[in-house]
């Protein structure tokens, strides 16, 4: 390669083509080499096909860091989630970035593991790259990470839970979910009207959600007249189908009397389900069993699964969709938005 290559332009230091490489290339200016790759009106079309001459030439790749340092906005989207091994959050996460990507943005995913200092630490890091915007999952966080996201200034919204701001408020905290106290609180009446009495409570993980859930079968069974604390059963191990076959058989060893369990999660209630087969245990004449999301697989149990249906997809879409006109300055008319639920009655219950 000669020296007069237009290659040998590169940045010495970094190997890089640099913006000023792609403006002599195409003798502009750097200003206007950058107005041209943003698409601005006051570039004309020649001089815009010279500086795409230029790029396509050199192979320049823009520096979204350096980028986001020099307009104080970057092109990513820091989103904080529980787990990757949840399909629950996969389901969400698929939906955000369909909606994000055609409108210029990238998602940076952070898993927080459940852990409120974990949750804080990926924060700060997520920040330090200057996020255009950022979605966490849930409302209950650390004093350290409810001061970050109140003093950085950047837009935020909330998944899976419901923050019902007044709409008078100056600074309302935006959120899409659903009520997790309203689905447990109906799954719990619809074990009540197919007449069962005895109705446990399955949970493993402990995260807020499932303890709204707990609280809604509670209020259902006080009210029916039928609540039994020993009826409770929480494990603070993650969510299995194998752990669910050890509830099932525990909770039949331990409270016989059991005419109904409502696992927390769907695979819980699955694990139960394969637990009962083995068992011989007819389902729901025995017992019924009822889970939570209607994951993939419970359509397909025997016998299906009764569940709760949450709308990750619409969740996610329009959580992402609120973000969107925040990052872009448009008035968001709604800062609660409740996607609803769905009870799935099958052949479990």
């Amino acid at each position: 390669m000669t020296a007069s290559s237009p290659r040998s332009t590169r940045s010495r230091a970094s190997g890089r083509v640099t913006l000023a490489d792609v403006a002599k290339l195409a003798n502009v200016s750097p200003m206007t080499a950058s107005r041209a790759l943003r698409g601005e009106r006051a570039v004309g079309e020649e001089l815009v096909a010279r500086v795409q001459a230029a790029v396509q030439e050199l192979g320049y790749m823009p520096d979204p860091a350096a980028r986001a340092l020099a307009s104080q906005r970057s092109s990513h989207v820091a989103v904080l989630i529980p787990l990757l091994s949840n399909a629950l959050f996969v389901d969400l996460l698929e939906a955000v970035q369909r909606t994000l990507r055609p409108a210029g943005y990238q998602t940076l995913i952070g898993i927080t593991h459940y852990d409120a200092r974990e949750e804080e630490q990926l924060l700060r890091e997520q920040l330090l790259h200057r996020p255009a915007g950022i979605l966490v999952t849930g409302t209950e966080r650390s004093e350290g990470a409810r001061h970050l996201l109140a003093q950085c200034g950047t837009p935020c919204v909330h998944l899976m839970e419901l923050i019902d701001t007044a709409p008078s408020s100056n600074n309302p905290i935006y959120s899409v979910g659903l009520s997790q106290h309203e689905a447990g609180l109906a799954m719990t009446q619809h074990l009540l009207a197919r007449g069962k009495r005895r109705i446990a409570f399955a949970a493993a993980q402990l995260d807020p959600r499932t303890l709204q859930r707990r609280d809604g079968w509670t209020d259902a069974l006080r009210a029916a007249h039928c609540y039994d604390a020993r009826l409770e059963w929480l494990h603070p191990a993650p969510s299995s189908l194998a752990l669910g076959a050890q509830m099932l058989e525990q909770i039949l060893r331990e409270a016989p009397a059991v005419d109904a369990i409502f696992f927390c999660n769907d695979d819980l209630a699955q694990g139960a389900l394969l637990a009962a087969m083995r068992l011989g245990l007819r389902v729901p004449e025995q017992v019924a069993i009822a889970g939570f999301n209607d994951l993939t697989g419970s359509d397909q149990m025997c016998p299906p699964l009764t569940t709760i249906r949450t709308p990750r997809a619409k969740m996610g879409q329009a959580a992402a969709q609120m973000l969107l006109q925040l990052m872009t300055g448009a008035v968001v008319s709604k800062a609660c938005v409740d996607v609803g639920y769905e009870l799935v009655v099958r052949g479990s219950t």
